[in-house]
């Protein structure tokens, strides 16, 4: 009781000195998005499904990758901009075609980044976004089932030929306990030739889960 005390006090006394405003505008908003910039992303919402039939997933798409979400999307992961996480949690929290999707799952794995590649950009910028979806959602938070284990080269700076060979065997399996035949979500930021959310696929149905499903925010 006490500890829930103190940490509505510090949470109060946070926003007080650190106002949460719009990751677009900067203008103060305690969504992290205001309704101008909110309405301006939905022209690129697009809220496409898919069921990948070779890799036995579907996959969800929330918004087209390209003009204003692309730039705020390659600000958060780039840029230092780790603070945006809320913006693209509350955008996804506020979607109702989302939030139906989420429904189906009971566990969300973000696509993890290698320790070294945490350890440069200071945090994983999927993470952030899946700790946040869990709060505010019955799914439950699994970073420590899949792993990367190749710090390779990044996915972006390669040609959709090369993507797929570039990831292959780059991620392990562990404690998969944890997901067996449950019904798991992989969450990534941005879907492009799909190699990465395949890969990881591929490596979670070794543990047996019931369902595997896919959500991004983009897709190029």
């Amino acid at each position: 009781m006490i500890k829930d005390i103190i940490k509505i006090i510090i949470n109060f006394i946070s926003e007080l000195i650190y106002p949460t405003t719009c990751g677009m505008c900067n203008c103060l908003s305690k969504d992290g998005i205001c309704e101008k910039c909110e309405a301006l992303l939905k022209r690129y919402e697009i809220n496409q499904r898919r069921y990948n039939l070779r890799y036995n997933f579907q996959r969800m798409h929330v918004y087209v990758y390209e003009d204003s979400i692309r730039k705020i999307i390659i600000g958060y992961k780039f840029y230092n901009k780790a603070y945006l996480y809320k913006t693209f949690s509350n955008l996804l929290l506020k979607n109702k075609k989302v939030c139906g999707f989420l429904k189906n799952y009971d566990i969300i794995i973000p696509v993890p980044i290698h320790k070294k590649r945490k350890q440069e950009r200071g945090y994983n910028q999927t993470e952030l976004i899946a700790r946040d979806l869990s709060k505010n959602t019955h799914l439950v938070l699994e970073k420590n089932v899949l792993v990367k284990t190749k710090n390779i080269v990044a996915q972006s700076s390669l040609d959709k030929y090369k993507r797929k060979q570039n990831i292959n065997g780059a991620f392990k399996l562990v404690n998969e306990e944890k997901i067996y035949n449950k019904n798991i979500l992989i969450f990534d930021d941005i879907y492009t030739t799909g190699s990465t959310v395949k890969e990881c696929a591929i490596t979670l149905s070794k543990a047996k889960p019931n369902k595997i499903g896919v959500l991004t925010i983009a897709k190029d």
